[in-house]
């Protein structure tokens, strides 16, 4: 099997990064056991929130580096951001547990439990592995990066450079425990950004899919790393449909859709070495199904006689007929990155508005863009954004208005330096959601969330908050806070959506088991993209159709009480009629 091009003379640090969803993972395990069996020791590391590295080699990995049995000189480590927090944490109110009062250690916790910790810790772990200096990791010839989805990516890749400009101020670190601390992680902090920086030793891999939508993403993931000093070298179109002679029309409308989207890709993107990595019959998950990622003989060609995969039809249209029986209500969708949440909330955003009811459709996803999804939209609904260094501006002006009227020169100085915390912009994000969920008492109010890991770190401030309120009005007093109302099925409908494969499967009961812990049950769950709902002939979808079967028949007996079954589309479904036929309110042309 020939050696793809970006892993021709791959440096010691390898990162692959790309919006969610498009194989980022498949394709840096596969990478990670094609150096191993080339001879080389590798440690392939997960800095994604919601890791299934795991999964995928069907092994368990946690915060210490633990080899592959399966594959000879491979090792994996996976960064657990709630882990390394919680240790964080120990370190820091360890020592002045039993020395300081109870109520000082509970409040110094809660500055603790913030986003911004949690960054920090995972930060902390991740610049260890790009510092030279690092003997634990010295044995390793190259460390490959499965990184978060690309709103992760491009904080983490930045951070370098953003904590140590705020580390030279006097900005308040209570959050982040003694500056002192932070301050001795300096010289590391310079080694990664060199290591980030230096093409001799870090190459970075963009992944994507043959869609317009991932193209465009990953093209702005590249103008914002380059703007960073990150160059990416290579660019990797997974999953892409082999033209063959079928008679399918689903086939034969994807592979046109393919090729005008790749036809039409960004210059920036057009002028990197690209490597295509073919759709294959198998999901990549176990060693033998990513040792053949690479193979491009590895597909199905022949003709087959077609059974149909036996599954029971559910329209979203009867999923959006229930929610419509009130007439307002907190809709959320949540799910993996990539498997549709944002186009999912607009169909439904879109066809709640077409029965006549008062719809407002927002984001908090960092990497989301409505109006590629939209188009122009609907005059009746409303569509925003929770942009988080637009709510952080606007909540650090507010502050000023407000606590720093009275204040001398020197205190509103002091003031707007406390504002530069990199919590500042959880506390902004965190009240900007809260406006929503407040405004859904009065209408519908449709958001796409950020991909899992985001969504629960916000959930987490929503939680802290509650806390708070909870500890300063006292049990007496009648109140009620965001938390409260996601808790309340009759105030909040949570829509899991995800897509019928192993691993996102696997991730929407992990992310449900999180909500549950929190008091938050799921209404209902959404299978986006299926192709045996699509019911193709051609033989390799009709052979990943076949895929599918046991993961809805999970989802319908087993994870949810109601669920949708959206086909795969010939057409990209942006633009409001696509979403109406998305939502089942018009037919779908399988050949248009």
């Amino acid at each position: 099997m020939e050696t793809p091009a970006f892993l021709t003379d791959a440096p010691r640090f390898v990162f692959f990064t790309g919006k969610g969803g498009v194989g980022k993972t498949s394709v840096a395990c596969a990478s990670a056991i094609a150096l191993a069996r080339g001879g080389a020791r590798v440690l392939l590391v997960s800095t994604d929130p919601a890791s299934n590295v795991g999964h995928v080699f069907d092994t368990t990995i946690g915060a210490s580096v633990t080899a592959i049995p399966a594959v000879t000189g491979l090792s994996a480590l996976e960064i657990d951001p709630h882990q390394v927090a919680a240790a964080y944490r120990e370190r820091i109110i360890g020592p002045v547990r039993g020395l300081l009062p109870a109520a000082e250690i509970d409040t110094i916790t809660e500055q603790l439990s913030g986003s911004c910790t949690t960054e920090i810790a995972s930060f902390n772990e991740f610049t260890a592995l790009l510092d030279p200096a690092a003997t634990q990791f010295a044995q390793f010839d190259h460390i490959v990066f499965d990184t978060a989805p690309t709103g992760h990516t491009i904080r983490l890749l930045q951070l370098p450079g953003a904590w140590t400009e705020y580390l030279q101020g006097s900005g308040d670190a209570s959050c982040l425990g003694p500056l002192s601390g932070l301050n001795a992680q300096r010289e590391t902090y310079a080694a990664a950004v060199h290591a980030l920086t230096d093409p001799a030793l870090t190459r970075l891999v963009l992944v994507t899919r043959a869609q317009s939508a991932a193209l465009r993403e990953v093209a702005r993931t590249y103008d914002e790393l380059t703007d960073i000093g990150v160059k990416a070298g290579h660019l990797i179109i997974n999953a892409v449909l082999p033209q063959t002679d079928t008679q399918d029309d689903l086939a034969a409308a994807i592979t046109r859709r393919e090729n005008t989207a790749i036809a039409a890709m960004p210059e920036s993107l057009a002028q990197l070495p690209c490597d295509r990595i073919a759709l294959k019959p198998v999901e990549m998950v176990g060693v033998q199904a990513l040792g053949m990622l690479f193979d491009s003989a590895a597909t199905v060609s022949e003709p087959i006689d077609c059974v149909e995969p036996l599954i029971e039809p559910a329209p979203l249209a009867a999923l959006i007929d229930e929610l419509a029986l009130d007439d307002h209500g907190l809709i959320m969708c949540m799910g993996k990155g990539g498997v549709g949440k944002t186009t999912i909330a607009a169909a439904i955003a879109i066809a709640l508005a077409a029965r006549g009811h008062d719809v407002h459709l927002s984001t908090t996803d960092p990497a989301a863009h409505l109006t590629d999804t939209l188009g122009t939209g609907l005059a009746t609904m409303q569509v925003s954004r929770i942009d988080p260094d637009e709510a952080t501006e606007q909540y650090r002006q507010r502050v000023l208005r407000t606590r720093g009227a009275d204040l001398d020169e020197q205190g509103r100085a002091a003031l707007a330096e406390d504002l530069r915390s990199p919590c500042t912009e959880e506390v902004a994000v965190f009240q900007a959601f809260s406006r929503l969920v407040h405004e859904s008492r009065r209408r519908f109010v449709v958001v796409d969330t950020a991909p899992t890991g985001h969504t629960l770190l916000l959930l987490d401030a929503t939680g802290a908050y509650h806390r708070e309120i909870s500890r300063n009005l006292g049990a007496d007093r009648s109140f009620t806070t965001p938390l409260m109302r996601l808790q309340d099925p009759a105030q909040t409908k949570i829509l899991v959506v995800t897509s019928p494969e192993s691993t996102p499967i696997l991730e929407s009961v992990e992310l449900c088991a999180d909500l549950e812990r929190a008091s938050i049950t799921p209404w209902a769950w959404v299978l986006n993209n299926s192709l045996a709902a699509a019911h193709p002939t051609d033989a390799l979808l009709h052979a990943r159709a076949a895929t599918e079967v046991a993961h809805i028949e999970a989802v319908a007996t087993r994870y949810s009480r109601r669920h949708a079954i959206v086909p795969m589309l010939s057409c990209e479904p942006t633009g409001t009629d696509r979403l109406a036929e998305l939502s089942g309110d018009a037919p779908v042309s399988a050949g248009e």
